[in-house]
């Protein structure tokens, strides 16, 4: 595992964000910046209930590779980690951490790490709506 990459996983129980956060924070950091994605009650305009996350058998292989890739070309300390199974309304889903000297430099990082890991890593969702439909999304957060 790189040095920089100091947290991923794919795991089927509630996500901390604190320990996210924690993996990545050092005393050379002014910044750090934690990403939380949560399970929200609509989508598309239909009310959502609940969602179901499940994963490729490599998933967490995808996401490793994703976080050394964004962490070596950055240089900075990241951490990931998705959740999956069931999830009701207001649960994370995802968490991710990038640490850097500055803000600006953990900010745009983590949105890149987020963005290639929404659309890179096997993750699938089902979206369970109020009016007892479903529909599968190809998505992480």
């Amino acid at each position: 595992m790189s040095e920089l990459v100091r947290l991923t996983g794919i795991v089927d129980i509630p996500l901390d964000p604190a320990a996210v956060e924690a993996a990545v924070g050092g005393p050379e950091y002014g910044a750090v910046v934690v990403f939380t994605g949560k399970v929200r009650d609509h989508d598309g305009g239909q009310a959502v209930s609940a969602l179901e996350y499940s994963a490729h058998p490599q998933a967490e292989l995808f996401l490793h590779r994703i976080c050394a890739d964004i962490a070596t070309a950055a240089r900075l300390p990241v951490a990931a980690v998705h959740r999956i199974g069931a999830l009701g309304i207001g649960d994370l889903a995802i968490t991710v951490a990038v640490a850097a000297p500055h803000r600006a430099e953990a900010f745009g990082t983590c949105a890149e790490l987020v963005d290639r890991i929404k659309h890179e890593v096997p993750i699938w969702k089902r979206q369970l709506f109020t009016d007892g439909l479903s529909e599968w999304v190809n998505a992480c957060g």
